[in-house]
């Protein structure tokens, strides 16, 4: 259970501060709040409380902080519309919503929230998914990705003692890919029914298949069941080639290995990583690889030899 320990304003921000960064109230002295800090599958996290209807994380706050990291919101309990980048998520127990760490935010509350905060270092979270989530608010309320991260967060914070270290590990990953699932970019916007269905289709054919180094768009438009013209022009209306598409699948798919090579220490050649997402050619890989993500294969694996 959270700590129900009854902290003035100014305790409140001394002892958010070192994870969450400074966070401003319009009514400081009617101010009570409540902070436990804990940790959950080695991430940092927070039970966070407090009694006023407005707190903020202002422009201020930021250049005397520093704070830079991406964090998770779990509603516990109560009612709050949080806004980051003109975009306004209403959360109430059972959500969650991701917020920019760098960049202001605001709380509207009813007066009596509980959150579960927890904290995701940007540069782990954007080299195990191979993108930055999407700035401002792309919630999905109501998937199974959701459910499944808010019922993670509860019950590894309600039972934060019992895992090993190797588990951890593993746990943090699944975390990062259940991230991926909710925040990552966003679909191509939508043509005709028609062409939208053939669109889908295609490309869940060519995400089965990316890691086959014999897959290409030829194979993507016969298994489609389309010429190779027809797929290309709908990739084309989408502002990209189906040649492109496979790449940064296959690009994407190699950082999360590299990160996970890393971060559990397996050593594993970075070349067999290369080969295993469809690369035939190390140094066409490595090429590729360092213009999209602005350092060798080596350096994202943490070897800096």
């Amino acid at each position: 259970m959270p700590d129900t320990t009854e902290l003035n304003y100014e305790q409140w921000r001394d002892l958010l501060r070192p994870n969450w960064g400074l966070y401003t109230s319009d009514d400081p002295k009617g101010f009570v709040g409540s902070v436990r800090t804990r940790s959950v599958c080695g991430f940092n996290a927070s039970d966070i409380g407090n009694n006023v209807r407005h707190c903020e994380r202002t422009q201020k706050d930021l250049r005397l902080d520093g704070v830079d990291h991406f964090y998770v919101v779990f509603q516990i309990a109560g009612r709050s519309t949080i806004i980051q980048n003109d975009h306004a998520a209403t959360l109430v127990a059972g959500d969650a919503t991701l917020i920019d760490s760098a960049r202001p935010v605001i709380y509207l509350n009813d007066g009596q929230e509980r959150w579960l905060s927890l904290q995701l270092p940007r540069h782990p979270l954007v080299s195990h998914l191979g993108f930055e989530p999407q700035r401002g608010f792309h919630d999905r309320p109501g998937t199974r990705a959701g459910r499944l991260l808010y019922q993670f967060a509860r019950e590894s914070a309600e039972d934060e003692n019992s895992m090993s270290a190797p588990a951890g590990c593993y746990m943090q990953l699944a975390v990062y890919d259940l991230i991926g699932a909710l925040y990552g970019p966003p679909e191509p916007m939508p043509g005709s029914l028609h062409t939208d269905k053939l669109f889908r289709r295609a490309g869940n054919i060519i995400k089965d298949r990316f890691a086959d180094p014999d897959f290409g768009p030829c194979e993507a438009a016969a298994e489609a069941g389309i010429s190779l013209r027809y797929l290309q022009k709908l990739f084309t209306r989408r502002g990209s080639t189906c040649g492109e598409f496979i790449y940064s699948l296959r690009l994407e798919h190699a950082a999360r290995l590299l990160h996970r090579r890393k971060f559990l220490g397996t050593g594993q050649p970075v070349s067999e990583i290369a080969y295993a997402c469809g690369f035939r050619d190390y140094t066409n890989f490595a090429r590729k690889f360092r213009r999209r993500f602005g350092c060798s294969p080596a350096a994202h694996a943490g070897d800096h030899a």
